[in-house]
């Protein structure tokens, strides 16, 4: 039934649904589907609003009453509403209730199909499989979620019919959730791991395990194939996230992703070169994702809606009788503080807990130190969930800051342990990692130039540090870090105990207090014993007191130091008003705007036939690249400028230009000895096979190409350096 010549269009979502007019569309709706996504709504059951009063948080009762729209417009029975994990988790219902109460609210939404996330699991796997095969009214997927024998522990997927038409649908969750949950969830008394989530072989068991699911759908009479993951790109395992299952699979027509809080509508290639739509909506309902499918034309239309704002009256009473439930002990007022208490960057407004020190995150780790008298003491910045404002702090502000429920202990441990642990948490920045470490009672340097060495096993867990260390002047107490010395740390359960965000060097240490008090009770009691109820101006920079210092540009002395002096000086790239940000990811933009640089920005005639470069600097690079065939932007009209880049991409970009420019490449046999040369899409065999061979791309110390992972600013630098070695030397940089 599936047509052969689908296509996919991003639409925004105000042009879809402003004017929506049931009567006049429900006749030209017949045989089109509809299928409604959420992801990381983290237990925000309500809507929000700014100081201005425009919704930023549509809320569940807008979800059902957008459903019901929906339903009215092309009929209850064409339309499917998913959500791709992370749902009961994030607040203080869910962290009151386990997760039930949010399960109650999904039901009463209409919700038909979701997957766990790994905060699913965050009330232990017996609480989850509780809910979600006894209390759950909808059916949980998930294809690579199995016990060691490789029974599954949910269905892998699900078909769903619409008149004549077959819609599979396949779950998938990240094998980061023994990291990002509780890793004690997945393992026996004696430690040992009894659940697997295809977490194996650098990605190529997930890999396995989705199209297999998709391969039996398939079989069994799917005409679309719809896969709803928790994988996430940003801050993601590289092997893991939703592009790489992409490039690795076929089958897949739309990836309904989660995971990693980001807003994207974007398509992204196949293992055999075609578009599969990929979406995510941000978190806590700052929008509600809408597919579309065509079956008369095969057209697979896509929109991210945010501006829908009416709500259903039953499921919005239905919430305030379960918010008036905890209303007196969620509104107890427990302290006071005299600052804003954040996890914000207060110049970009972006997240910074993850990256970077806040005061918040100086405010908790202090709290550990304090309560349990410890040397040191570590709060994992992906344990810290929200803000405090200035003025009274209620019980329920400390619960949405620390919704975990995780008991605080204290171990001892060495100082080669401390500085392994920090190099575990920074070995992302300045990207985004739940694991990095909020400290108290010492201070750091994190050198971002300097690429992370750390070795992970399958589960995501730290093995060792295998070359130079990006941490440096570790000072504990005003002295050096001792690597032999024992001290004392404050932690909680999850890090300590159970090795969770991959600290595994610190579960055999010798526990001096175990589980002494729940998290929230820790800041609160610190608050309450230490502070005399309120936090004063000790907190009030925002970006904290200067425990963590993160170094992106170092002097001089580094490797890339002689390509960033020669593409500056040639005039290929420039600084990004932060300096040349070498660590920087690389995006579309920047590729194509370096090539147009090395080209000589010939003069573009005509603009660029894509609908979102207007104004944008790469404006005139995005014509060139248009009128050369460089590229055709995402084959929706859209070029995607500001999206990031993988290798394969960048390496297939690099390999067209040559072309060209008439540089042939001798190939040879070399290239499949890379450890991870079967994780290279097929289309982008061609592109690295040049680069590869013409020493553009030669991989990283350890030989590998990392074909699905994002490059940074100076690693595109010598690969324009080393391009430009393959060129004529009248026509290279002089």
């Amino acid at each position: 039934m599936k047509q052969p010549n689908k296509a996919l269009s991003l639409l925004l979502a105000a042009a879809m649904t402003v004017g929506l007019s049931v009567p006049a569309l429900a006749a030209e709706e017949d045989g089109k589907i509809v299928i409604l996504h959420t992801n990381d709504v983290h237990c925000g059951i309500d809507q929000a609003a700014d100081d201005s009063g425009a919704v930023t948080n549509l809320g569940y009762a807008t979800v059902a009453a957008y459903k019901d729209k929906m339903e009215q417009t092309y009929g209850a029975e064409n339309v499917t509403l998913v959500d791709a994990g992370d749902a009961i988790q994030g607040g203080p219902i869910g962290t009151l209730s386990k997760g039930s109460y949010i399960v109650d609210i999904m039901n009463q939404v209409g919700y038909d199909l979701a997957i766990p996330g790994n905060h699913e699991f965050d009330y232990g796997m017996d609480n989850f499989l509780t809910l979600a095969k006894e209390q759950a009214q909808y059916t949980y997927l998930c294809a690579n979620l199995t016990d060691l024998e490789g029974n599954p522990v949910l269905d892998a997927y699900k078909l769903v019919e619409y008149g004549d038409v077959t819609v599979g649908y396949v779950g998938i969750d990240t094998p980061e959730s023994f990291t990002k949950s509780t890793p004690t969830y997945f393992q026996d008394a004696e430690g040992n791991y009894i659940y697997s989530f295809a977490q194996g072989n650098e990605g190529k068991d997930l890999y396995d395990a989705v199209q297999n699911a998709v391969d039996e759908a398939t079989e069994a009479g799917a005409d679309y194939v719809v896969a709803i993951g928790h994988l996430g790109n940003e801050g993601s395992t590289d092997v893991w996230t939703s592009k790489s299952v992409i490039a690795n699979t076929t089958g897949i027509d739309v990836f309904i992703d989660g995971h990693s809080h980001e807003s994207y509508e974007e398509t992204v290639k196949n293992a055999d070169g075609e578009d599969v739509y990929l979406a995510q909506t941000g978190t806590k309902l700052a929008s509600i994702g809408q597919v579309v499918i065509d079956t008369a034309t095969g057209d697979i239309t896509c929109s991210l809606v945010s501006d829908f704002t009416e709500a259903d009256a039953e499921t919005a009473d239905f919430i305030a009788k379960i918010n008036d439930e905890f209303a007196d002990v969620l509104q107890k007022v427990v302290a006071k503080t005299d600052v804003a208490l954040t996890t914000l960057d207060p110049v970009t407004g972006e997240r910074a807990v993850r990256s970077a020190e806040t005061n918040l995150g100086d405010l908790c780790a202090d709290a550990y130190r304090a309560m349990l008298g410890a040397d040191i003491a570590f709060v994992n910045g992906g344990g810290i969930r929200a803000d405090i404002a200035a003025g009274d702090i209620t019980y329920e502000a400390i619960i949405n800051v620390h919704p975990f429920g995780n008991e605080a202990c204290l171990v001892e441990t060495t100082g080669q342990d401390i500085l392994d642990a920090l190099e575990m948490g920074a070995r992302l920045c300045p990207e985004e990692n739940g694991g990095f470490l909020q400290v108290s009672g010492l201070t750091y340097t994190i050198d971002t130039t300097i690429p992370s060495s750390v070795v992970l096993n399958d589960e995501s867990e730290f093995v060792k540090v295998d070359g130079a260390y990006r941490v440096k002047d570790v000072m504990v107490g005003g002295e050096p870090l001792d690597l032999n010395k024992t001290y004392t740390l404050a932690s909680h359960n999850y890090m300590l105990k159970s090795g969770g965000d991959g600290f595994v060097m610190f579960k055999d240490d010798t526990l001096l207090q175990d589980s002494v008090m729940i998290d929230n009770a820790v800041l609160i009691n610190y608050i309450v014993d230490k502070l005399d109820g309120v936090v004063g101006e000790a907190y009030a920079n925002p970006t904290g007191d200067g425990r963590i210092t993160v170094v992106t540009e170092a002097a001089s002395g580094n490797w890339y130091d002689e390509a960033v002096a020669y593409v500056t000086e040639a005039g290929y790239m420039q600084g990004t008003g932060s300096g040349f940000e070498p660590a920087g990811i690389v995006t579309r933009g920047t590729v194509y705007q370096t090539l147009y640089n090395m080209s000589g920005k010939p003069a573009v005639t005509e603009a660029a036939s894509f609908i979102d470069v207007a104004g944008k600097w790469y404006a005139d690079a995005a014509a060139w690249a248009e009128d050369t065939g460089l590229s055709n932007g995402n084959g929706a009209g859209l070029f995607n400028g500001d999206a990031a880049m993988t290798r394969a991409e960048l390496a297939t970009a690099l390999a067209r230009y040559a072309a060209l420019n008439g540089i042939t490449v001798e190939t040879g046999e070399g290239m499949t000895a890379a450890p991870d040369y079967g994780q290279i899409p097929a289309w982008a065999l061609d592109g690295m096979s040049v680069c590869y061979y013409g020493k553009v791309m030669t991989g990283d110390n350890t030989g590998a190409l990392r074909p699905n992972a994002t490059a940074q600013r100076a690693e595109l630098a010598k690969m324009l350096m080393a391009f430009d070695a393959l060129r004529p030397a009248e026509n290279a940089a002089a």
